[in-house]
């Protein structure tokens, strides 16, 4: 990673912005100076900071699931600032259940919340960022984005949703100037995991025992979290400030730790496969030659 000498004045977009890593991001960029367009379904919630950064925060009632309202957010941080930087897509919520539990309602509204409603607002904003030749898209996955574990199956199917769209949409911008940075945390000291956010579906008996103990383990680290949001905040910051940076990025130890894990696991089943998976092909049949 490697800095840039001055720091640009930049107008920051976040959702779920009232609460962990969003609060701290929106914390850490009027700090800088920066200004905020604060998106969220309570903004009261951040009365304190706009009493603090009255010329600086514009806080707005956004839930990320109403699309049709993404353009009009948009158009309010052109017309109070000029233009959007940087969007922060970080408005979601956990669900716990196994597949047989969750019903269809409950399953598309993760993938609203992680996976549509970021897309409209990413829309959104590209034409004023392709205008200008820059601009940064920040996608705030998990590690649950690119390994999944039992129980959280719905909430890892829209992670995994944002991750495949946004790596197509990272290639698709670069041309632009435009850079996508998806952020895969792992346990952070925020709401996500209190009995009052974090969704669960009615347990079924055929899985009581057997995500017994998962079920618990997710509540009981509510305010236990190792990782520090304040600290997260500051490496995305760099990130976006810098001359390069990835296109993911994962934060904490259990993250870098279970990913390298996961890595390694699945490279190491695909050579051991690979014979017979590439005789799938015709004899004789050249493989394809894409353009990218």
């Amino acid at each position: 990673m490697t800095s840039t000498s001055a720091t640009p004045h930049r107008t920051w977009l976040v959702t779920g912005a009232s609460s962990g890593l969003g609060r701290a991001l929106t914390e850490a960029a009027l700090a800088a100076g920066d200004t905020v367009v604060a998106a969220m379904r309570r903004p009261e919630r951040v009365d304190d900071l706009l009493a603090e950064h009255p010329r600086s925060l514009l806080p707005i009632a956004f839930d990320v699931r109403d699309t049709a309202s993404a353009p009009a957010v948009v158009d309010a941080a052109i017309e109070r600032f000029g233009r959007v930087d940087v969007l922060v897509n970080n408005g979601g919520v956990g669900q716990i259940g196994a597949a047989e539990e969750i019903d269809d309602t409950r399953l598309r509204d993760m993938l609203e919340q992680h996976l549509v409603g970021p897309a409209a607002l990413t829309r959104a904003v590209l034409p004023g960022m392709r205008a200008r030749g820059t601009g940064t898209i920040v996608q705030m996955s998990s590690q649950g984005g690119r390994i999944s574990f039992p129980g959280v199956g719905s909430y890892s199917a829209g992670k995994f949703a944002l991750e495949g769209w946004s790596e197509a949409l990272a290639g698709e911008v670069a041309p632009f100037g435009i850079r996508v940075l998806i952020v895969e945390p792992s346990r952070f000291r925020t709401g996500f995991n209190s009995a009052d956010v974090l969704e669960s579906a009615a347990p079924a008996d055929a899985y009581a025992d057997s995500l017994a103990d998962f079920r618990t383990d997710m509540l009981a680290a509510d305010g236990r979290q190792e990782g520090d949001p304040r600290r997260a905040a500051r490496i995305i910051r760099e990130l976006v400030e810098a001359d390069t940076a990835p296109l993911r990025i994962p934060l904490g130890r259990e993250a870098v730790r279970r990913l390298r894990e996961s890595y390694r696991r699945e490279l190491a089943s695909l050579d051991a496969h690979a014979h017979v998976a590439a005789s799938a092909d015709f004899p004789g049949v050249p493989e394809s030659v894409r353009p990218v």
